[in-house]
């Protein structure tokens, strides 16, 4: 069963050298699609681009602006947001969030990250969360968000955070997302612990690539073509097939998106 990838970032230089020949590849492998995930207004534009020049395949684009990047945007970026996200082949807004774990402005950061909750919530988009050494203002911000319309649809991308924390976001309706990284040799226990704590219907799968490759790849350029490695470490911790995680997250992936794999 081909497996779909809910975070890439394909836009990335380290694709430079053979970019659209991976992604053809990809799709004729093991991989049914995946979102193109935007991190600035350039890289927004990038990712709805790269969408579009595969009209007839599973390839979406989400539009955001990671919290890295918010320090120095222009007065009209949600008009900017808003106008890419008229493409039909955009079906998220992300990625966007907190970043605590350098030293960015944080009150910069939860103003644009609340911005763009507003704006995905009048697009009725699903939201793509970004979210490190942030737990307590992101989760503040997302049961804000959450419990105002029970239709809003979010997930934690990457996800770091122990089980409880999983379990007090699964609580308010938000999937959670894992990479490889869940695959690694070490460090791994809170991921496994987050994972157990997860209901199957609210789980999704990603690579974020190109970072965070599992092993055996691990310190390589990650692709979509990884991610049956991931599905393996989960079904083991969810003690199911790998078949079966693929198809719930394909179908966890259409329902959120509102796609057909």
């Amino acid at each position: 069963m081909k497996i779909f990838d809910t975070h890439t970032h394909y836009d990335d230089r380290a694709y430079d050298a053979d970019r659209y020949e991976l992604i053809e590849q990809l799709l004729s492998d093991n991989v049914a699609g995946f979102v193109a995930i935007g991190c600035t207004l350039e890289r927004s534009q990038k990712a709805v681009a790269l969408a579009e020049k595969y009209p007839n395949e599973k390839i979406f684009a989400a539009v955001g602006i990671h919290p890295q990047d918010v320090e120095s945007l222009p007065d009209d970026y949600l008009q900017a947001l808003e106008n890419l996200s008229q493409s039909p082949k955009v079906v998220a807004l992300g990625e966007i969030g907190l970043e605590y774990f350098r030293e960015y402005n944080k009150v910069i950061q939860q103003k644009i990250f609340r911005e763009q909750l507003a704006l995905a919530a009048r697009l009725n988009l699903p939201v793509i969360i970004h979210s490190r050494e942030a737990f307590a203002d992101a989760y503040e911000i997302l049961r804000e968000y959450m419990q105002a319309d029970s239709s809003r649809k979010a997930v934690c991308h990457c996800f770091s955070e122990d089980g409880e924390a999983a379990k007090l976001l699964c609580d308010l309706g938000v999937h959670i997302s894992f990479t490889g990284a869940i695959a690694f040799e070490k460090k791994t226990e809170r991921a496994i612990e987050a994972c157990k704590a997860v209901p199957l219907e609210l789980l999704l799968l990603e690579t974020d690539c190109p970072y965070l490759a599992p092993p055996p790849f691990r310190g390589k350029r990650c692709d979509s073509g990884m991610m049956k490695y991931t599905a393996q470490k989960i079904a083991e911790v969810k003690n199911c097939t790998v078949d079966e995680i693929v198809r719930v997250c394909n179908e966890n992936a259409m329902r959120f998106f509102g796609v057909e794999i």
